[in-house]
């Protein structure tokens, strides 16, 4: 195994690992939902609670499970049209939202410089997307 010799590795690494991770508390939102799958939202909450009742992470737990409650109540709250693109920036918009949320969260309690700059980033290209759906939306008529 060679060793990562960019210094932009560490942070794909980072990315790599929450994206691989971000299936799980999707599965666990949906859970509820899918008839015999009732117990996996809380097999995946115990899987990411913290080992101690209360840590100095909690409150970015909390906010990042709110703001991610609210992006999920955002895109299941709109309904499909079966029209391509109206779906796509209805359900994108609280994606993006979410996207914003969290990272504002980041910004908050994290302590990573290069993540801390990530979330800048992110916040500041999720909005101007976020500008572009509603604009895209007002212009076509739909939502």
């Amino acid at each position: 195994m060679q060793r990562a010799s960019k210094p932009g590795s560490l942070l794909l690494c980072a990315a790599a690992a929450a994206l691989c991770s971000a299936p799980l508390s999707v599965l666990a939102q949906h859970a509820a939902s899918m008839p015999g799958m009732s117990n996996m939202s809380s097999t995946a909450e115990a899987q990411s609670a913290p080992a101690s009742g209360k840590t100095a992470s909690g409150d970015s737990t909390a906010a990042f499970k709110a703001a991610d409650e609210r992006m999920m109540q955002g895109m299941q709250g709109t309904a499909y049209t079966g029209n391509a693109d109206e779906d796509f920036v209805a359900h994108m918009t609280p994606h993006h939202q979410g996207a914003v949320e969290m990272a504002e969260v980041e910004l908050k309690y994290g302590k990573d410089p290069q993540l801390k700059r990530l979330a800048r980033n992110i916040i500041s290209s999720q909005r101007k997307e976020i500008e572009f759906m509603k604009q895209w939306q007002a212009k076509h008529g739909s939502r």
